[in-house]
């Protein structure tokens, strides 16, 4: 699907609202309107994780999402450039239950091919996401543990793991596959969001319980575990162990950052031709 706006009955391309000065640019102000989005204020959210996810891929979100204000009809107002780039991230972490955004990720997963990119849907983005989320809460639930009193950290993890798999985190990689340090990189989004749902909760509960010492932290931890394999099991019908597992995330980093380069080579390429 080429035409993905339509204003004043006239209807444009994406390419249509191209700008092009010293870089290759798109105001955030058009993507929005193409995308559903009423105001810039209620864009902001999807901006906001664009940024996450270049944060995730470690390209400079401030190269590609350029803050910038512009005057408009004797207005000045907030605006933003985005670069190709940005604007296919964007639209991949807009809400696809609008029309607009669902047909723009079709419009996009047609025209990424060319970059060899595929994700047709922000689920891949969210495991990104999400996975960040993850390694953080592991830092905060292992700083909660501490001063709590935790004397081994490695049971206390896997009583987590007990509670939530009933078994170990090494059993698990072992069932899998895979190396115990890169669990997470094949889980999908709701695996992932169970274990960010675990991590959190056991520490809200170490913290708001006062729980303190080996056993009534490692405790704490399995019965954390235990009800989210419980959640998991009624609403997704599968024992968390036996989740599809899904495209390793760092080879989903090198394809969005392979994709990126190719990007801005094609955007400059084409401007120099003209």
């Amino acid at each position: 699907m080429s035409e993905i706006l339509n204003l004043d009955g006239e209807k444009l391309t994406f390419e249509d609202f191209k700008n092009e000065n010293g870089i290759t640019y798109w105001w955030a102000s058009d993507l929005l309107k193409m995308l559903g989005y009423p105001t810039l204020k209620a864009f902001q959210p999807v901006l906001d994780r664009a940024t996450r996810t270049f944060v995730s891929l470690n390209i400079p979100h401030y190269e590609n999402i350029i803050a910038i204000s512009r005057e408009i009809n004797g207005t000045l107002i907030q605006d933003f450039k985005l670069t190709r780039f940005a604007c296919y991230i964007s639209v991949m972490n807009g809400n696809p239950k609008k029309v607009e955004v669902a047909e723009a990720q079709l419009y996009f997963a047609q025209q990424t091919r060319k970059f060899e990119l595929f994700f047709e849907n922000n689920n891949e983005i969210d495991r990104l996401l999400i996975r960040e989320e993850l390694s953080e809460g592991n830092k905060s639930l292992a700083s909660a543990a501490k001063q709590a009193g935790v004397l081994d950290y490695a049971k206390f993890a896997n009583s987590g793991y007990l509670g939530m798999y009933n078994m170990e985190s090494w059993r698990l990689a072992k069932k899998r596959h895979v190396d115990k340090n890169k669990l997470f990189d094949t889980m999908g989004r709701t695996e992932l969001a169970a274990n960010l749902f675990r991590v959190t909760q056991t520490e809200e509960r170490i913290k708001s319980k006062n729980i303190n010492g080996q056993p009534d932290l490692e405790s704490t931890h399995f019965k954390v575990g235990r009800e989210v394999r419980n959640i998991v099991m009624e609403n997704v019908g599968r024992l968390p162990e036996n989740l599809i597992q899904e495209k390793e995330l760092p080879n989903i980093k090198k394809e969005l950052k392979d994709g990126y380069k190719k990007m801005l080579k094609d955007d400059l390429t084409n401007k120099n031709k003209k």
